[in-house]
């Protein structure tokens, strides 16, 4: 058997402003993406099989261990590129960052395992194809994959290194309630189409913020205390560099966090 452990960041999204809707039915956006010191851990492990068989487990009671999760799908993916041998593959993720807080948990554990399982079979795949399946499988892998501070346009998905700036971060999520992406692109092309409030959109520096806060009653109070706090992605995380959120019941608070100038990698 061989294993390996994975380190996978969190991201933060110091902007965000969506351009236009896609065809696909995503929307393109530009953003300064940045990892921070936040992470989850995989171990995966391998060993010698007759087909390729996938079992994951861990920490969280809030994810599914089966094909809906990220990770699963990236093996499938992986193996379905390479055409190697079968293997048993047990992935273990230890689930540090929230779910649904716009902080691409789901996205780094998919970028991590793809790069965990390329470090177990030998960087059988080069840093260019890597790239290519983490932007078949969603939008903020390649964001975590290369990690630091990143411009990023398209979906997310095309990423360009910027120049890393060390900055601390504190984050603050309420913890009953969480976003989708799809949730929060859909109100901001009905804002858009409808012509509702768009004047008000260019006060915040996230135009997803700006489409969802007035549904919620939590964002508008973390607003209201922390004025200067931004969401990051779809939310329902904001996150500061200038304020420290005070812990209180109903909100996961992080504070003391670092900007960091890396992706997934082995530890």
């Amino acid at each position: 058997m061989k294993s390996v452990k994975v380190q996978c960041p969190a991201k933060i999204n110091l902007d965000l402003k969506v351009i236009n809707k896609r065809e696909d039915g995503f929307h393109n956006i530009e953003s300064v993406m940045q990892t921070i010191s936040l992470y989850d851990y995989l171990t995966i492990s391998i060993d010698s099989s007759k087909e390729v068989n996938i079992v994951l487990s861990g920490t969280s009671d809030e994810i599914p261990y089966d094909e809906r999760n990220l990770v699963y799908k990236a093996v499938k993916l992986f193996f379905d590129e390479v055409k190697i041998e079968p293997v048993n593959i047990n992935v273990y993720i230890e689930k540090n960052i929230p779910i649904a807080a716009g902080l691409a948990g789901g996205s780094t554990d998919a970028a991590g395992t793809l790069y965990g399982l390329n470090k177990l079979f030998d960087d059988i795949l080069s840093e260019n194809e890597l790239h290519n399946l983490c932007a078949k499988l969603g939008s903020d892998l390649n964001v975590c994959l290369m990690g630091g501070k990143l411009q990023t346009s398209g979906r997310g998905e095309k990423v360009a290194k910027l120049p890393f700036e060390e900055f601390s971060v504190n984050l603050i999520k309420p913890i009953e309630l969480g976003i989708s992406a799809k949730e929060a692109y859909t109100k901001f092309s009905h804002k858009m189409t409808n012509n509702i409030d768009i004047e008000r959109r260019n006060e915040f520096v996230n135009d997803l913020e700006w489409a969802i806060i007035d549904d919620y009653s939590q964002l508008l109070y973390i607003k209201k205390l922390y004025p200067n706090s931004i969401m990051t992605g779809s939310g329902s995380t904001y996150f500061s560099v200038v304020e420290t959120f005070k812990n209180e019941d109903g909100y996961w608070v992080k504070n003391d966090l670092k900007s960091v100038d890396s992706g997934v990698c082995i530890v």
